[in-house]
């Protein structure tokens, strides 16, 4: 963390902050600067980034009062380590926070109504801290945290019931209580089928693992229309989405997309992507879903198409650095990132960075004979599953790409892979759910390492299967 000295003789020290008049965020063409007085530090920013990034500020500028005109603003109730931290995460980074500075961001994020820092907030969620930052938001009334910290117990519940019964007053630990768990859900690859094909239709379900019986039940019949085969599928929100996919011998692409709210226990129809695609891969991030790249008439393609979810409506985004199918696709500290193979043995990660509208190169991991096959983003950590030695996907190896530090590391060891598993790994809090016919297999992440918690019942279909999380009501669950 840089901080630039003033031409003041008398600094002094701010819970980590050294400097007394700190510049944070150029924010292209000058506008005019304020500083702000946070405890006894000084910040020096410019007032259009102030009031574009933050909603105190925003409402201030509105109100016409007499702060309006001032070269200097006073916030008396905020710590400068929680300014800083909001000040870091506008201007991109995403600063590693300890317990002390969880609890200034909360409270500068609530004070100002911080969008962004809450989101990085939300993002840093883990077994550690989640008591923390559930207590913390409900004290400052952060209720976009407060929700998110509470789910994240409830689905850890296991592993934290006894530190919650411990610390959490009553009232926060009927609320975590109040909610339902996510569970682990399953879908195999499924085309379209006719309306009298009742024999074929019976198989074509959505279905559940019930931890407690250990048994996996049906959760809801796909449409007779929608395809899973070779589609895109995804869940945001806590809805299924199905984008694309193929019907028949010759792999005609399938026009109707299809949305499953939960809460409704019922199917929809969405629009679909101007370029009919299949074999994409799909992903939702912000209220958005992303189809990237994929097939139209075994063509491979680079496009890219976005759906808001609020409009219905699609639109393009920037094109892949060249053309994709069925590529390896995450998302991270709601970030957005693609394995693409590029000959010999490489793998190239690339972040879609939309405010720009443009894939950067993250990074590039080279490894003989051997591709990444599936990466799944846990926390600022993205893990890259790739086949073993010489084509052997009975072996994975894994890999590990930190985002803040840059740096790669190899997981020890080698992961069984029987019938593809670790192809399609899915994460709860700080728990990943691998899945075959066999076995359903989670581990506990801890750091970069992954050790297995439980087996449980596999799923007992055979061929592609897609696996998510979703949050069941209790009317579903006893079905």
């Amino acid at each position: 963390m840089s901080a630039h000295s003033s031409e003041s003789e008398d600094s002094s020290s701010c819970d980590g902050v050294d400097k007394r008049h700190l510049s944070c965020c150029d924010s292209g063409p000058a506008s005019p600067k304020l500083t702000i007085v946070v405890g006894d530090t000084h910040f020096s920013e410019e007032k259009r980034f102030l009031v574009q990034s933050c909603d105190y500020f925003q409402a201030l500028y509105r109100s016409g009062m007499k702060e309006c005109q001032q070269e200097e603003i006073h916030l008396k109730c905020l710590h400068a380590r929680g300014f800083l931290i909001a000040l870091m995460v506008l201007r991109g980074e995403m600063p590693v926070l300890d317990g002390d500075d969880i609890v200034e961001a909360i409270e500068c994020a609530a004070f100002l109504q911080v969008a962004l820092l809450t989101k990085h907030l939300i993002n840093l969620i883990d077994s550690d801290n989640c008591l923390l930052m559930y207590h913390t938001a409900a004290t400052f009334g952060l209720m976009d945290l407060y929700h998110a910290a509470a789910l994240f117990i409830r689905n850890m519940y296991p592993n934290l019931e006894a530190e919650v019964q411990k610390t959490l007053p009553s009232e926060l630990i009927s609320y975590v209580e109040s909610l339902t768990p996510s569970v682990f859900v399953a879908v195999g690859a499924h085309v379209t089928c006719g309306v009298d094909e009742t024999v074929h239709a019976a198989c074509r379900t959505v279905c559940y693992l019930d931890e407690t019986g250990n048994n996996w039940k049906v959760l809801t019949d796909l449409p007779l229309q929608a395809s899973t085969s070779m589609a895109g599928v995804t869940v945001l929100d806590n809805k299924l989405y199905i984008v694309g996919g193929v019907h028949g011998l010759h792999k005609h692409v399938v026009e109707s997309c299809f949305c499953y709210s939960v809460e409704n226990n019922s199917w929809s129809r969405i629009s679909s992507p101007a370029q009919l695609r299949y074999n994409l891969s799909l992903v939702g991030v912000d209220g958005r879903l992303y189809a990237i790249g994929g097939e139209y008439e075994r063509t491979v393609m680079s496009s890219v198409e976005t759906y808001d979810i609020k409009t219905g409506q699609w639109g393009f985004a920037a094109h892949l650095p060249r053309p994709v199918a069925g590529a390896a696709c995450t998302k991270a500290m709601s970030r957005i990132f693609v394995c693409l193979w590029k000959p010999m043995e490489t793998t190239e990660i690339y972040e879609y960075v939309s405010r720009k509208d443009e894939w950067q190169l993250v990074t590039t991991l080279i490894r003989h004979q051997s591709y990444g096959h599936c990466m799944i983003g846990h926390r600022d950590n993205l893990f890259v599953m790739r086949n073993g030695p010489s084509d052997d996907f009975l072996r994975c190896l894994m890999d590990c790409y930190n985002l803040n530090s840059g740096q790669w590391s190899s997981l020890p060891g080698h992961f069984a892979n029987s019938r593809g598993s670790l192809f399609t790994a899915v994460v709860q809090g700080d728990s990943v759910f691998t899945l075959n016919r066999s076995m359903t297999l989670e581990y506990a992440v801890e750091g970069k390492n992954w050790k297995p918690r439980r087996q449980m019942k596999g799923f007992p279909r055979s061929g592609s299967v897609w696996t998510f999380m979703l949050q069941l009501p209790d009317a579903l669950m006893v079905q």
